[in-house]
């Protein structure tokens, strides 16, 4: 099967884009991981599926398709490469548009700086909504984690995140915990890990290990999940500038009922064709 892609990028978290909106593609969990490796295929941290919507009310609809073959609810910076995406091969005229995820309908919009926002949908912290194993609600959660309990703003943007604070980003233990967390009993989907160090009340920094993918340069939803984590407990205002491995977001939150709004870049890289074996003999 040949298959025309876009390589893409949004602040370092990397994306094979596939348009699918004139006919179906069903990938297998095999295919999957052969385009995400990055020795024999084309390599990226997630797939990005562009459909026909399934409400005619809305434009699009994707898929995201983690590196490891398994499908995940909802994808921040995929999102901002979307809206780019359909603007540069022509499937819409639109700045704004809506699009279908598994997770809910967003809302990205093409800036005239280049830069896309995103309304990311208001944050879910009902446990059985996460999904999230625990017997009530509370602002935070104690788990332990190897040896170690640690205390754990839990929340869905769409997809399960558990933020955790740490004195500092660059020295937290991401390889180490990162799988123990997001493979943490209380997560039957698992879930994706962040550590999140505050610089002051409008600054964190961050690092997120990606249920599915391992740790990316950046991740929409982390970033969402954090700064919301960080409003509920007070620890900061409602616009926070959000500096990751890849790069900057910009993302405001006025509260509960109310949506969250992150803005950043998305980067066409390359674009390609590919030869997409059928069987797995063909990918040894």
């Amino acid at each position: 099967m040949q298959l025309r892609f876009t390589k893409m990028q949004g602040l370092g978290n990397d994306f094979v884009v596939l348009d699918a909106t004139p006919s179906p593609l069903l990938l297998s969990p095999d295919q999957i991981r052969w385009i995400a490796d990055r020795h024999f295929g084309v390599g990226c941290d997630q797939i990005l599926i562009v459909e026909r919507p399934h409400d005619p009310g809305n434009d699009f609809r994707y898929r995201i398709l983690n590196a490891d073959g398994s499908e995940v609810e909802n994808c921040g910076n995929g999102a901002r490469c979307l809206v780019r995406f359909v603007h540069e091969q022509g499937l819409t005229q639109k700045d704004e548009i809506k699009v279908e995820t598994p997770g809910g309908v967003i809302t990205p919009r093409l800036n005239a700086d280049g830069r896309v926002t995103v309304n990311m949908g208001d944050p879910i912290f009902e446990p059985a909504r996460i999904p999230f194993s625990v017997s009530a609600q509370a602002l935070t959660y104690p788990l332990t984690i190897g040896s170690v309990t640690h205390e754990f703003s839990v929340l869905s943007m769409g997809n399960p995140h558990a933020v955790q604070l740490v004195r500092s980003v660059a020295q937290a233990p991401v390889a180490q915990e990162g799988p123990l967390i997001e493979r943490h009993p209380a997560f039957p989907r698992r879930v994706n890990a962040g550590f999140m160090e505050v610089v002051n009340r409008s600054h964190i920094r961050l690092r997120v290990f990606e249920r599915g993918a391992g740790e990316t340069l950046a991740c929409g939803t982390g970033a969402c999940a954090a700064v919301v984590a960080g409003i509920m407990r007070n620890l900061l205002d409602s616009t926070v500038t959000v500096t990751t491995r890849g790069g900057d977001l910009s993302l405001t939150w006025q509260g509960l009922g109310h949506p969250v709004w992150m803005t950043g870049d998305a980067v066409s890289v390359f674009t390609g064709e590919l030869h997409l074996p059928e069987r797995l003999e063909e990918m040894a």
